[in-house]
């Protein structure tokens, strides 16, 4: 699977899981941890993980490896490291403070909408 495709997947799940926002980060030449970087945002502890969750299982489901996911038990912010596309799960206080948009400003971002309406 393409890096694209799992950014697609990850996003997919996210937005089936209702997240708010999300915002996919075009990272190469900027980043050398991912290619992608996927914000998004829940208005509870129990939708940040079920997010991370459903992003886990969809992953795996499409073979793709979960490299680690940190944070699921605190839910303030969750991430999920698919390899390439690392998807950034936070609650919705918590993402405005660290604003990550804002700290990889330089970086372009994806248009996921079309693809999200499939």
């Amino acid at each position: 699977m393409s890096e694209r495709e799992t950014l697609l997947l990850a996003a997919k799940a996210a937005d089936d899981k209702k997240a708010e926002n999300i915002v996919a980060l075009n990272m190469k030449g900027i980043s050398l941890v991912a290619d992608y970087f996927l914000i998004c945002h829940g208005n509870s502890d129990k939708q940040v993980q079920a997010i991370a969750k459903e992003m886990k299982d969809q992953a795996e489901e499409g073979q793709v490896t979960v490299r680690r996911m940190e944070g699921f038990d605190e839910a303030r912010w969750i991430l999920v490291d698919l390899g390439d596309v690392i998807a950034h799960v936070f609650h919705k206080d918590e993402r405005a403070y660290y604003n990550l948009e804002r700290l990889w400003g330089d970086a372009p971002t994806e248009d996921l909408q079309s693809e999200l309406m499939q």
